[in-house]
């Protein structure tokens, strides 16, 4: 058994304007990051591309028809004030939605222990109509849907980590009965939502606001008191992490203080709850993390500990 890792160069024919912090070189750095010995027995696989309509398991189909048809031949169409289409956007989102699926198919037939997707764009800000944040089709939702849909798992958890709220994921899942989905996140921060008062219609949201500032040991000790607890008394048959990176102290588009050893720690832990639960089934997909030594440090971290499974 060994750990899965899912990135292939098509992550990074999503081009962004100049400037912009969600940048192809993420893709770069997270591969210098892993390519050590010590990453040597690591199953690594190229992207699978899904077809459009595995989105419809968490957006309408009106949605899914209006993102394919914004694909630019050329240049750059914006969705909004952030986030923007290239020619290379489809062919990655669709990559990352495959890949995930992928994923989530490997590990729940045990031939994995579990994986990780470094995939970009990020999905957790799309919300069920609304590409946001830039974010287009809600990857993780979709995995989430897929696993009960292909495996019969019933009762999935979705923990974020990412330091900015993923209120697309809460948009998507805010009716749902089985899945659990816990985001911590720096608040106030963008996009504004994520109190603890939203907590969806079957109370299966559960929001964890930290304030600017929090450092490791605060981070660990929120985690141990209202993370841990409601993660694992939820029993599920598998746990999909939203891995951001960006709550790292390095990231220019957060407060927070979290070193690389605390997303290795915080790893470690929901690998024992979900060895507990769920023989230790986990897919992790890359979310944010903009500071490229603090993405790549905090990514060598996580999947590092992943390989202990």
């Amino acid at each position: 058994m060994t750990t899965l890792l899912i990135t292939d160069p098509v992550f990074q024919g999503h081009a962004m304007p100049a400037g912009h912090p969600e940048r192809p070189e993420r893709m770069r750095a997270i591969e210098r990051a892993l390519a050590g010995s010590e990453f040597d027995s690591l199953r690594r696989e190229a992207a699978i591309a899904a077809p459009l309509e595995t989105a419809l398991l968490a957006h309408p189909d009106e949605y899914v028809r209006i993102i394919a048809a914004s694909a630019p031949t050329e240049g750059f169409r914006f969705l909004d004030g952030d986030t923007s289409m290239s020619p290379g956007t489809l062919h990655a989102v669709l990559a990352a939605m495959g890949s995930a699926c992928h994923a989530v198919d490997e590990v729940a037939k045990g031939s994995v222990a579990n994986a990780f997707i470094a995939s970009r764009p990020p999905g957790h800000h799309a919300e069920k109509a609304t590409p946001m944040g830039f974010c287009f089709f809600n990857t993780i939702a979709i995995a989430a849907r897929h696993a009960q849909k292909a495996h019969g798992l019933k009762r999935i958890a979705i923990l974020d980590w990412d330091v900015h709220h993923g209120n697309g994921t809460q948009d998507i899942l805010w009716d749902e009965k089985d899945i659990l989905f816990i985001s911590s996140h720096e608040m106030p921060l963008y996009p504004g939502s994520g109190a603890e008062n939203e907590t969806g219609r079957y109370g299966m949201i559960h929001n964890v606001p930290l304030v600017s500032g929090t450092d490791g040991a605060m981070f660990r000790s929120i985690y141990e008191a209202k993370v841990f607890p409601r993660l694992e008394a939820h029993k599920p048959e598998m746990i999909l992490i939203s891995a951001g990176f960006d709550a790292h102290r390095r990231d220019p588009l957060a407060n927070l203080k979290l070193e690389a050893e605390d997303f290795g720690w915080a790893t470690r832990r929901v690998m024992e709850i979900a060895d507990r639960v769920c023989g230790g089934k986990i897919v992790s997909l890359l979310e944010g993390g903009y500071d490229l030594e603090g993405l790549s440090s905090s990514v060598a971290a996580h999947v590092g500990e992943l390989m202990k499974a």
